[in-house]
């Protein structure tokens, strides 16, 4: 069994080579027993810090290694991880993350790597960290400071200004609390939180959806409730858009782009199984998510299929559904919070690359509505191309739809000057529920 650093560099660097998402590897290589199970923590910490907090951590190493030298990727990430754990890692004592760093230098490289290695970490042990005070460009600091693309600081600054901004990278920098949803099918709020109080596990309910609880403290995975079907781990951003498609019993309702199912059950749930639910996704190897959800939760008028949303119209008559949610494909700059790895991945193209295939989806399926139905649109991203500008160009070619502006009244009432509520619908940030970043609105068929 390898040592737990070693593991964590293997992972970091397969991330930075290949784009594969740490949560996924890092999942992999503890259910496959390669590191101890005292360790699964350590590894976690290491790998999905260093991701975070990368821009940081290179601005932090640069003064310590000599221009001329180029490093190999990686003693790169070797320094990245063994600085993160430095400077965010209390408990960990320094002498065994250089020690370690060093070791595993000598095993990959050599004598002279593990001397460069050795001194850089030693260097920075004395001096500390460089000052960002040395950053003139307030968003060129910013964008170090948080460790997130300058591109993408200084489009949010331009799009909501620098203060929400300044939260909003610093939210993303911050361990996001665990939200449950309770089946309302099986139990109720009250009894799940006694059921958890018995676990030693802390829980309070959450404003505005009925069926949420915030985990404060202890393990929910390590009981039987989520395998019994009481409840289901879903952020509760995506609980709310669920909840605002303002479903009843006896409806007929499409969910367009419905993988991995926590919105689709959710509706299933308040519906109490009276009525038809069409879920669907592009993913075929998605299906069985959605479907094992469903028998887990005891919902069985969920009819789940692989379709491109681009082509429902070829599976059902206009006028079909009483309800249709669009939680379309997106940058997902949103949910930075869980998936650090996003932002380095993401550019200004891919947002109007993906506004084109949210208008393409809105344009297909609004014939399916019926007359007076509703369309709930959401995204888990942040920004206007992907949010407001596509509800802008479907409304200006589809005159019989409009904004419902009983939900924009509901969201000022709710949630007021928390989030951003425009004429188009409302941007929910990291700092705003303390959840995922989520853009919500909804529309109505004239």
């Amino acid at each position: 069994m390898k040592n737990v650093r070693e593991v964590a560099l293997e992972l970091l660097l397969r991330v930075e080579k290949s784009g594969s998402y740490s949560h996924l590897l890092i999942n992999q290589v503890i259910e496959q027993g390669k590191v101890h199970e005292k360790d699964a923590a350590l590894l976690t910490e290491i790998v999905y810090g260093t991701i975070e907090r990368k821009i940081t951590l290179d601005f932090y190493i640069q003064p310590f290694v000599s221009k001329q030298k180029k490093l190999q990727d990686w003693v790169r990430v070797l320094l990245r991880m063994s600085i993160f754990q430095l400077v965010y890692l209390d408990q960990v004592p320094s002498y065994a993350v250089i020690n370690e760093a060093v070791e595993i230098a000598k095993k990959r490289g050599h004598k002279g790597i593990s001397s460069v290695v050795n001194g850089v970490l030693r260097s920075f042990q004395r001096q500390g960290p460089p000052k960002l005070d040395s950053i003139q460009n307030q968003m060129e600091r910013l964008a170090i400071e948080t460790s997130h693309p300058t591109w993408l600081v200084s489009y949010w600054i331009k799009t909501y200004g620098y203060e929400r901004t300044k939260e909003m990278c610093m939210k993303n920098n911050v361990k996001k609390p665990m939200y449950i949803r309770v089946n309302q099918l099986k139990t109720n709020r009250e009894i799940v939180m006694e059921k958890l109080e018995n676990h030693g596990i802390e829980a309070t309910p959450c404003p505005f959806v009925p069926d949420a609880l915030k985990i404060v403290y202890g393990n929910v995975l390590k009981t039987d409730l989520l395998k019994d079907g009481y409840i289901t781990v879903q952020d509760y951003s995506s609980m709310f858009a669920s909840y605002c498609l303002d479903v009843a019993e006896g409806m007929t309702v499409l969910d367009t782009c419905s993988a991995p199912g926590g919105k689709v059950t959710y509706i299933g749930e308040m519906m109490h199984q009276i009525g038809n639910i069409y879920a669907y996704d592009l993913h075929k190897n998605k299906m069985k998510l959605i479907q094992n959800n469903a028998i887990r939760l005891g919902i069985d008028n969920i009819t789940v299929a692989a379709k491109d949303a681009r082509t429902l119209r070829e599976e059902h008559e206009n006028e079909t559904f009483d309800r249709i949610i669009v939680d379309a494909p997106c940058t997902g700059l949103g949910v930075l919070r869980s998936k650090a790895d996003i932002k380095y991945h993401k550019e200004e193209k891919d947002m109007e690359a993906l506004q084109k295939v949210q208008i393409a989806i809105l344009k297909e399926i609004a014939p399916l509505l019926k007359a007076n139905g509703k369309l709930l649109y959401s995204t888990c991203t942040i920004n206007t191309i992907e949010n407001e500008a596509v509800i802008q160009a479907f409304l200006t070619e589809h005159t019989n739809f409009e904004i419902d502006k009983s939900f924009i009244n509901m969201c000022k009432e709710m949630i007021g000057d928390a989030a951003q509520i425009t004429e188009e619908g409302i941007q929910l940030f990291p700092q705003t529920l303390n959840a995922d970043g989520f853009f919500i609105t909804r529309l109505v068929k004239k």
